[in-house]
């Protein structure tokens, strides 16, 4: 084979000047960190060494729950605390106590912000530490029901409100729907909570529970399916920047026969919603809102906090 002769340097510089006269290629879109975004994962990994921190003084269980606070002067902590300086309830007789569910791999230390709140607020909290090694969402939400009626029992409140946090909020709409926790529950709020399955699931595959987090799942599922005469109000909070999520949409309740209210959260991630102060104040109120048949004004459809 005929090698072609080499280049002179002359009629290398020429070409070379040549291709530089060539019009520049369009540089293509690549992935772009909005300030958002960074924001909320500076943020998450800011609340994980928190959690890390506060996690052994949750893995003790719970005895007889957190009474209300007794009214007091206001805060002082300055402007920002005009919401949290709201005055107590004259009587708390008519008000349900709150069971507070935390997520997967986690414990009751995850409400740490939530718990002062609702007590500042004349809340009774009591709070479930499911074992990290429950195989089962059914077999959670049954525990869940037993922990229930012994709240009932031991507060002489007929009703109960619940807050989970992911996975939590899934054990808990089970034991609602699934089991006839309706007739105990009158509000169920769920924070980051995959009501219609999410793509990530890390661990799925070692972890049977989390593979019932997935879309298409037995348990997923079964939620599908109809929920005539279901009791039990609904409000969900889902943000727009939840990395565990996927789509982000997946945390809202979204069911025919259900009373929920979806509320879309800006600015954090999973693990900041059940911490995150302005989040705390949205539960609280969604918690104090009337029943349907005290309130004909009752929310539905989404609405949105920052």
């Amino acid at each position: 084979m005929k090698l072609p002769p080499p280049l002179s340097p002359l009629t290398y510089f020429t070409q070379l000047s040549r291709l530089a006269r060539l019009p520049a290629l369009p540089r293509l879109p690549g992935p772009r960190l909005s300030s958002a975004l960074l924001g909320a994962t500076a943020l998450e990994l800011f609340v994980l060494t928190g959690r890390l921190v506060v996690y052994p003084f949750g893995l003790t269980p719970e005895r007889g729950g957190t009474a209300p606070a007794e009214p007091g002067p206001p805060a002082t902590a300055g402007p920002s605390a005009t919401t949290a300086t709201t005055a107590l309830p004259a009587t708390t007789a008519a008000t349900p106590p709150v069971v507070l569910l935390h997520g997967f791999i986690d414990n009751r230390s995850a409400f740490v912000v939530l718990r002062r709140v609702l007590t500042r607020h004349g809340r009774h909290l009591a709070s479930l530490n499911y074992s990290p090694l429950t195989r089962d969402v059914r077999t959670a939400a049954e525990l869940l029901g037993r922990h229930v009626e012994e709240i009932c029992a031991r507060t002489g409140h007929g009703r109960v409100d619940i807050v989970g946090h992911s996975l939590g909020g899934l054990i808990a709409r089970y034991y609602v729907q699934r089991l006839g926790g309706d007739r105990r529950v009158r509000t169920l709020v769920t924070l980051g909570t995959p009501h219609g399955g999410t793509a990530v699931a890390p661990g799925a595959g070692v972890h049977p529970i989390v593979r019932q987090m997935r879309g298409g799942s037995s348990v997923i599922e079964e939620l599908r399916g109809p929920a005539p005469g279901c009791r039990t109000r609904f409000v969900s909070f889902w943000s727009e920047l939840d990395q565990v999520m996927v789509p982000v949409e997946t945390a809202c309740v979204d069911h025919p026969d259900l009373d929920a209210v979806n509320v879309r959260v800006t600015g954090i991630g999973h693990l900041a919603l059940p911490v995150h102060p302005t989040v705390a104040a949205a539960v609280r109120e969604a918690l104090e809102a009337p029943e349907a048949g005290e309130d004909n004004a009752t929310a539905t459809g989404a609405t949105s906090v920052a």
